[in-house]
């Protein structure tokens, strides 16, 4: 098969296998801590423990990132380097998963099977995710094809980031809840969402063409040193980092149970509500998503940035501009329409670092003379997880600190008395709106200013850096993909 060919063929494959692979993302990212916060009553102490839990889990998870990265540049199969671990972690990731969200135990107990879930999940998802994205400097060299198949993967990244993030809340949470209460529509849930992952990941195993020149040599022996200078060897991609983490923690405060927790306090526990805000919030992101390419080729990165910052405080301004209307339905249009426009300028900014990173490894073979793909290509979830770890800390102290639980744990009190039978659907929901009529104001108002302050603000950070720091522009980029190819030519 010529090289046309296996790029077009590469171009369906690869991004349909990361639908299902980012809906369990988001079950995991983002709706994680509201499982067990509105499934289970939890004293401070116990949400302390989950919260530890989760913030460990996920620092060790992103350590262990650059760690499979280099496990994966010295793997050495007839299927290749990539497509073992992707299939193994697959595999594994669904056990854990399908039990989490199954099991029927609670207090201490669950607390307990929870760490070592959570921490097998940290092991098991990052071999399918590190092969997953690792794959693409091996896909193409070319730039332009290289921007195709990152928005392409994105594309179908938001895909089942939009499916997931609407179809969780509406299948768990209120009336349209699965099996007729929140712990088994999580449950199903979860069992669907790890079936489609695994599906959608077929095309990929089965599909996908993957340069394996590189496999001729024999590998590096597997060092934390390694690890390490490929890191602090390059300036680049230090910085770049940097931005990534800051940036992506803002992008993700709301989406991490802010927003989630926000919705249901201020305009019911109805879970179509969440599921229309993350989908139209989410909605204008599939024009970059489709477009990115042709927009970042015509206007450049940089310039590409500048505007995308402006969209952005623009919606978050008319989140906060939602206060006015607060309670009513067009409270909740303007807040969900800010959410929508702010959204489209982090997505932009996400895209954007997302290949500033991949674009590190030409410049690492130009500097270094390795190219270091899986490593490198392993900063990215490292950099998302460790964004994670931050997120949910902030969101349990925010929790904390402006007395979310005492809410919470009545609802799931009610939950789980709707799960024993000892009352209706109806008589539960009717309960959970009383429980809510006694939020105070300002305590949701607090939840509103911290999500939306500090995402504006992280995001607006990580642009000042980039701008300053960062000097892969297109122009430079070019320029040592030609140097590289001169060398290469030159023996």
């Amino acid at each position: 098969m010529n090289e046309e060919k296996i790029t077009k063929r590469n171009l369906w494959c690869f991004p349909v296998g990361t639908i299902g692979r980012d809906m369990v993302y988001v079950l995991i990212a983002n709706f994680l801590l509201t499982y067990t916060m509105f499934t289970r009553e939890h004293t401070h102490t116990q949400l302390g423990a989950i919260t530890a839990i989760m913030v460990a889990a996920r620092v060790f998870d992103a350590l262990n990132d650059p760690i499979m990265g280099n496990i994966i540049e010295r793997t050495r199969t007839k299927w290749g380097k990539f497509k073992p671990w992707l299939t193994i972690g697959a595999l594994t990731t669904t056990f854990v998963i399908v039990f989490l969200f199954n099991t029927s135990l609670t207090g201490w107990p669950f607390i307990i099977a929870f760490g070592i879930s959570y921490f097998a999940y940290s092991i098991t998802y990052t071999m399918n995710d590190i092969s997953y994205w690792g794959m693409i400097p091996a896909l193409s060299r070319d730039s332009t094809a290289r921007d195709m198949f990152t928005s392409r993967a994105t594309l179908c990244a938001g895909i089942g980031n939009a499916l997931a993030s609407v179809a969780i809340p509406l299948l768990t949470t209120g009336a349209m809840a699965l099996g007729g209460n929140a712990k088994s529509g999580y449950g199903i849930v979860s069992v669907i969402i790890c079936a489609t992952a695994l599906f959608t990941q077929i095309f990929t195993i089965l599909g996908v063409r993957e340069n394996r020149d590189d496999m001729k040599t024999k590998p590096v022996p597997l060092s934390f040193n390694k690890i390490l200078s490929t890191f602090t060897g390059n300036d680049q991609l230090r910085w770049i980092s940097l931005c990534f983490l800051i940036q992506e923690t803002g992008s993700c405060i709301i989406a991490g149970g802010l927003g989630s927790t926000y919705i249901y306090f201020t305009y019911g526990y109805r879970g179509g509500l969440y599921s229309t805000f993350t989908l139209v919030g989410m909605s204008a992101t599939a024009f970059l998503m489709i477009f990115y390419p042709t927009i970042s080729k015509k206007l450049g990165r940089k310039k590409l940035m500048d505007i995308l910052a402006v969209v952005a405080m623009v919606g978050y301004v008319m989140m906060l501009g939602s206060l006015l209307f607060k309670g009513t339905m067009p409270g909740f249009w303007v807040l969900t329409i800010g959410f929508m426009i702010a959204g489209f300028g982090q997505y932009g900014y996400y895209l954007i670092m997302m290949i500033a990173i991949l674009n590190t490894v030409e410049y690492n073979e130009y500097q270094h003379g390795t190219r270091d793909e899986a490593i490198i290509g392993s900063l990215r979830p490292f950099l998302t997880k460790m964004s994670s770890a931050v997120v949910v800390l902030i969101t349990t102290i925010t929790y904390i600190i402006f007395g979310v639980t005492d809410y919470t744990n009545q609802i799931s009190s009610l939950e789980s008395s709707a799960t024993s039978g000892a009352i209706s659907e109806a008589e539960k929901l009717n309960a959970i709106d009383q429980v809510l009529s006694t939020v105070k104001t300002s305590q949701t108002s607090s939840l509103l200013w911290v999500m939306v302050l500090l995402s504006a603000a992280l995001m607006l950070i990580s642009y000042f850096i980039y701008s300053r720091r960062y000097k892969l522009d297109e122009a430079e980029y070019d320029r040592i993909c030609k140097e590289l190819e001169a060398r290469r030519a030159a023996g």
